[in-house]
Order: C-alpha cells, then sequence, then structure tokens
C-alpha cells in the first residue's frame, strides 16, 4: 500500500476532476492519503473531501503564511479554534504550521507564535505535528528543541528540502522526515542523501500535491497517484525493494498517525 501523507486536495486544481483523481490514486496503489486544510476557510472543504472518501484524512492548520490571519485572536482563541477542529473523527494531524522566510508573506513573530500555538495543540492531543520550514532552520531547530523540553509531541517536517545537518537534528529531536518529489530532482543533494540515509522507520512518502510533481512529470499538476514515483526513487536511492520500502512507510504512517484505524489493502475510488 502507497501512502500520500501530505496532499491537498481542497485546491482548485482538483476542482473539475476530483473523482478521476481519486480513481487514479486508487489504481496506482495509494490505499491512504491526507489533505492538508492551510487555513479556516478552507478547513470544511478538507473534512468533507475526507468524509466523502473512505480513506482519505484531513490534517488542518495555518500555513505560515497566512499566520498574520490571527493575529486579531487572541493565545486562548486560536489555541481553542484549532482543538475543535482536531475533534473531528477524520482529522489525524495538526498543521501544517511552521516558519517560511522565503516569501514573509507573514511577519516573523506572527508565524513564531501560531507555530507555538500548534505546538501546544499537539502536545496536548498527542496528534501529529505537520511541520513546513522554508529558509528559517535555525529558528525551527531552536523552537522545536525548546518546546520539546515542555513536553513531547510527534512531529513531522513535511517535504524536507533542507540540509543535511538540519534533517539529522530532526531525527535526533526524533521526528520522521517526509519526502516529496523534490527527492526525483538531481541537484537536490542534500534532500537525496537524507532520502537514502534516515532510519527506515523515520521515513514518510508524500507529493504535496498539487505542488512539486515528480520525475517524469515535473512541470505538470502534481496528484495523489505520483507518490509511486516518490517511492520508487526512495527504494533506489536506499537499494532496496520498491514494495518492501513501500511496507515500511506504510508501517512508519500507521504508527505516527494513529488516529487512523488499521486497515490494509488500496483505497476506495
Amino acid at each position: 500500500m502507497l501512502i500520500d501523507s501530505h496532499c491537498h486536495l481542497d485546491f482548485p486544481d482538483f476542482r473539475d476532476d476530483q473523482a478521476e483523481v481519486m480513481a487514479r490514486a486508487h489504481e496506482a496503489g495509494v490505499g491512504q492519503m491526507i489533505t492538508i486544510a492551510t487555513k479556516f476557510d478552507t478547513l470544511a472543504a478538507a473534512l468533507g473531501i475526507s468524509d466523502r472518501y473512505d480513506r482519505v484524512y484531513a490534517a488542518f492548520g495555518i500555513h505560515p503564511h497566512e499566520a498574520a490571519s490571527t493575529t486579531d485572536l487572541s493565545d486562548a482563541a486560536l489555541t481553542d479554534k484549532i482543538m475543535a477542529a482536531a475533534r473531528h473523527p477524520k482529522l489525524v494531524g495538526i498543521g501544517e504550521t511552521g516558519l517560511d522566510y522565503h516569501y514573509m508573506h507573514s511577519p516573523k513573530d506572527a508565524q513564531i507564535r501560531s507555530f507555538r500555538a500548534h505546538i501546544g495543540v499537539a502536545r496536548a492531543m498527542q496528534l501529529p505535528l505537520i511541520i513546513h520550514t522554508r529558509e528559517a532552520e535555525d529558528d525551527t531547530m531552536d523552537i522545536l528543541r525548546n518546546e520539546m523540553l515542555r513536553g513531547y509531541f510527534p512531529a513531522l517536517i513535511h517535504c524536507f528540502s533542507g540540509s543535511v545537518g538540519f534533517g539529522q537534528a530532526m531525527l535526533d529531536l526524533g521526528l520522521y522526515l517526509s519526502f516529496s518529489g523534490i527527492v526525483t530532482f538531481k541537484k537536490a543533494e542534500s534532500v537525496r542523501h537524507m532520502a537514502a540515509t534516515a532510519p527506515v522507520d523515520r521515513i514518510l512518502s508524500e507529493t504535496d500535491s498539487p505542488f512539486l510533481a515528480p520525475v517524469p512529470h515535473r512541470g505538470k499538476r502534481n496528484e495523489p497517484a505520483f507518490v509511486a514515483q516518490v517511492v520508487a526513487e526512495l527504494a533506489a536511492l536506499r537499494g532496496v525493494h520498491q514494495s518492501d520500502l513501500a511496507g515500511h512507510i506504510a508501517a512508519n504512517f500507521a504508527r505516527l498517525f494513529n488516529k487512523i484505524p488499521a486497515r490494509l489493502g488500496k483505497a476506495a475510488p
């Protein structure tokens, strides 16, 4: 069973052919996937998709690009709204949240405040924290190290694209690394190194669709079926059989996202 641990099925890119996208995922062997809502306005759509498709689950968090939209909420109100969303039976993760200093669509202090609020919810509910980080490795490491001292919370780095040192630091903190189509890009040396060397019990696969389509689909709209190319590349880098690695990834996914009932087989179209 293949796993797409991070996609955005509520995005307009899938509005016209969502059923066909899901059918192709089924045919490719994608057994479970998580669709990610990145702001309050899209939460209902993501949950609706998870309710519509048997083996699609949801996660919710305020993307760092959207962090400025929460400044009118008190810390307690922001936390309460995230926790309320997490009580939905098919919402299985908190995020994506984190820090993005590349575009700076939201001020740094708003991003950090939002990130810490999400960490608090993940810790309280023991749901996996889905972390987005771009050009913010030092602050991400400092916050996570500090917050782990306050109490453990399960977490992963989504769409890992960082340095080898950052990846190792995240592993040392007990986090998982999730690999996207970037792993098929030959110039992504640090990503490919971590994909080849990270412990097999700490890696996940994702598409981040509709973004970052893997080779040979690069430049096209990404979709969950293409996670097959991600897993194939991961297996090639590690020198193992694709089906064996897919089994490890499915076990890792089940262990981390343990709110999902244990099930086997392909996803229903």
